[in-house]
């Protein structure tokens, strides 16, 4: 089911070990432009942008999501749903990918890509980076980069801009990933790492006749 209320409220601050919203809701315009102080490169991070050696970044990322299997009961818990996630400009958005995949707990490995500079999921004046095999998956729109080869600096990305992350084509989760700063690198520890989170983990494959049985049961005591 759609979830217009996963919408991503903007950045997020740790209140009490708490996240706490700054922005009212509101759908963002996802582009991507170039940073400063970075220069083109020719077909290494299909052909994306690069940083100039030696001025690593620190990307903080909030991903939200914003439309997927979830149930009614779920979602009126968990009206927002999100993980803030650093991960160094270097790293891959296939390494992204899997920190995603960490935090929300899911098992079960699927389709994905990146779509970077649209409206929203599915603009098809959106960037995509695909999996490899995935490169050929759409005829008529050729993908901008493979996630294995593009890194995180060659999308260009400054603070408040959003992207989205699609993942499994057939359950249709849909993210919104909201760039909350760029810090100058180059950071310690492991990375990527989840920094904060908002709400439960969703199940991956929700049991909706769970739900239609509390249903059931709320008619008969009615």
């Amino acid at each position: 089911m759609p979830l217009s209320g996963y919408l991503c409220r903007g950045e997020t601050e740790l209140s009490e070990g708490r996240p706490r919203h700054l922005a009212p809701a509101r759908r963002r315009r996802y582009n991507a432009r170039r940073p400063s102080g970075e220069r083109r490169m020719g077909n290494q991070n299909q052909r994306g942008w690069a940083p100039i050696p030696g001025n690593q970044r620190i990307y903080e990322l909030e991903v939200c999501i914003i439309g997927g299997p979830v149930t009614e009961a779920f979602a009126k818990v968990n009206p927002v749903v999100s993980r803030t996630i650093q991960i160094r400009g270097d790293q891959t958005l296939a390494k992204l990918h899997e920190a995603i995949f960490d935090a929300f707990g899911r098992d079960d490995e699927h389709m994905y890509e990146f779509q970077v500079g649209g409206r929203g999921p599915m603009d098809r004046k959106a960037k995509r980076y695909v999996l490899p095999m995935g490169d050929d998956a759409f005829d008529d729109q050729k993908p901008a980069g493979i996630v294995t080869r593009t890194t995180v600096d060659a999308l260009g990305l400054k603070k408040g801009q959003a992207f989205g992350y699609w993942f499994d084509f057939g359950d249709d989760w849909w993210h919104q990933i909201n760039v909350i700063a760029v810090h100058d690198g180059p950071g310690s520890g492991k990375y990527p790492r989840v920094t904060a989170r908002l709400g439960d983990n969703p199940p991956q494959y929700p049991d909706y006749d769970d739900e239609d049985g509390e249903e059931d049961d709320s008619d008969d005591e009615d």
